[in-house]
């Protein structure tokens, strides 16, 4: 097995090899190329300490000097190098309390968490793998070093990175590592809302986002998602569904594009449906605002999971908005279609259509190919609405609040009333979008006021 380092990260290796140490570029760098994929970092391992490290190389910077990891800037790009290392005692199930310096690359690599990453390999030794990783990329397995029950009780984390890597590379996680994670899953509750989100993130836009099933059956989700696993206890009796919430989800995942976004509004959009779930007397399930229902549940868990603010609105923006339905949107629809563009955002109204899109082709065949159809006009619609420059938005109304001022309103509530009143009526007339009609009309408004 050969493996093409970059000439910056090979001339750290000889560098340390020149001076008696041992070195080689290790980890997911090492899984990626022999996958044929291109590595995004490339970490190296050492016998040499952190200080003999630093004496080395002319710029170095400690980002994690405590741990045996200095990072060599060559040029503009960072190499992170550390020490081989044994871990102390995991009493957090998060991070060891203590590392030990050793000169020994197998106990270094024992300490890693599945054999795929606990791989080494330098053009001198070539590719040094006492696991069993390249087997176990061959047969497209995630299988931890050693015991796995140690593993997980060392770093919980590690149960939902199995799940990641299986979504990420469309493999299998091992039968005792699957067991092994059913086991340890409450001990999930010790990691970071932080930590959870980034795994969490990294697996919706996988590849396989659907494989979030197995943290589920594994009691993952019932760690940091409990409303996820009552989604997949929920059954939807409804022609225009064939899957439970939970398993319609799962499809919707894989049915939009790996965008962030679009995958945590697909993974949150019926979040609301078990609790708005009633079943009318001839058996059909019906799910009244489930929509606001999930906004409201959604913004809730994204804070949960610390995702930022801009992230939260628009997630809750779409969900909100999702279960609109369209009607004749070339003809006199469009007035909808307007309205909500304004409601939505007009950069996130091409979102809220794969939204739409995914959730239709997550559902039965039932009248799918008409929901398609009137989608597909919608969209046409979109770009109808945004070519011929229609008013979407206060900023778009060629009248504004000095203007307003200017014929003698004075007062803050009644402009931004007045000029909500004309928005409406723009959004519905989009032709009378002129100053001289709509002066008339905020004067007209003014007149008629009490």
């Amino acid at each position: 097995m050969k493996i093409t380092i970059p000439q910056q990260a090979a001339n750290i290796i000889k560098t340390l090899s020149s001076h008696g140490f041992e070195a080689y570029v290790v980890g997911g760098c090492v899984r990626d190329s022999i996958l044929g994929k291109t590595p995004s970092d490339w970490d190296i391992t050492t016998s040499a300490r952190p200080q003999q490290v630093k004496a080395l190389f002319p710029r170095t910077i400690d980002t994690g000097i405590q741990h045996g990891t200095v990072t060599i800037m060559m040029g503009k790009t960072g190499y992170e190098v550390t020490t081989y290392r044994i871990d102390g005692t995991y009493e957090d199930h998060r991070r060891p309390t203590e590392v030990t310096f050793t000169s020994s690359l197998k106990e270094d690599l024992m300490r890693r968490d599945f054999t795929i990453n606990a791989m080494a390999y330098n053009d001198t030794q070539g590719l040094v793998d006492l696991f069993g990783g390249e087997k176990d990329l061959n047969a497209r397995i995630i299988r931890c070093v050693g015991n796995p029950m140690e593993r997980f009780n060392e770093d919980a984390l590690r149960m939902l990175r199995a799940v990641r890597f299986a979504g990420q590379l469309n493999f299998t996680i091992e039968k005792e590592t699957w067991y092994a994670m059913k086991a340890c899953h409450p001990l999930l509750k010790d990691v970071s809302a932080e930590r959870i989100q980034m795994e969490l993130l990294k697996l919706l836009i996988s590849n396989h986002p659907e494989t979030l099933k197995e943290a589920y059956l594994t009691g993952l989700t019932g760690v940091f998602l409990p409303e996820f696993d009552r989604m997949m206890d929920t059954p939807q009796n409804n022609p225009h569904h064939v899957y439970s919430v939970g398993e319609h989800t799962l499809h919707a995942l894989e049915s939009v594009p790996p965008n962030p976004v679009l995958r945590l509004t697909m993974l949150l959009h019926d979040m609301g449906k078990p609790q708005t779930r009633s079943t009318d007397e001839e058996g059909i399930d019906h799910f009244y605002r489930h929509n606001e229902v999930s906004a409201s549940m959604s913004r809730q868990i994204l804070k949960r999971l610390k995702f930022d603010n801009r992230t939260i609105q628009m997630v809750t923006t779409l969900i909100a908005h999702h279960d609109i339905r369209f009607q004749d949107p070339l003809g006199s629809g469009k007035r909808h279609v307007r309205k909500v563009m304004h409601s939505v955002g007009e950069n996130l109204f091409p979102y809220l259509l794969d939204v739409m899109e995914a959730d239709i082709c997550a559902q039965s065949d039932f009248m799918r190919l008409k929901k398609l159809s009137i989608l597909k006009e919608t969209r046409q619609a979109c770009r109808e609405i945004i070519d011929a420059g229609d008013c979407l938005s206060l900023k778009d109304l060629k009248i504004n609040g000095n203007q307003l001022k200017a014929l003698g309103i004075r007062e803050g509530k009644v402009i931004g009333a007045i000029l909500n009143t004309l928005l409406s009526f723009v959004l519905e007339n989009p032709e009378c979008n002129e100053y001289e009609t709509l002066k008339e009309m905020a004067l007209k408004i003014l007149r008629e006021l009490p």
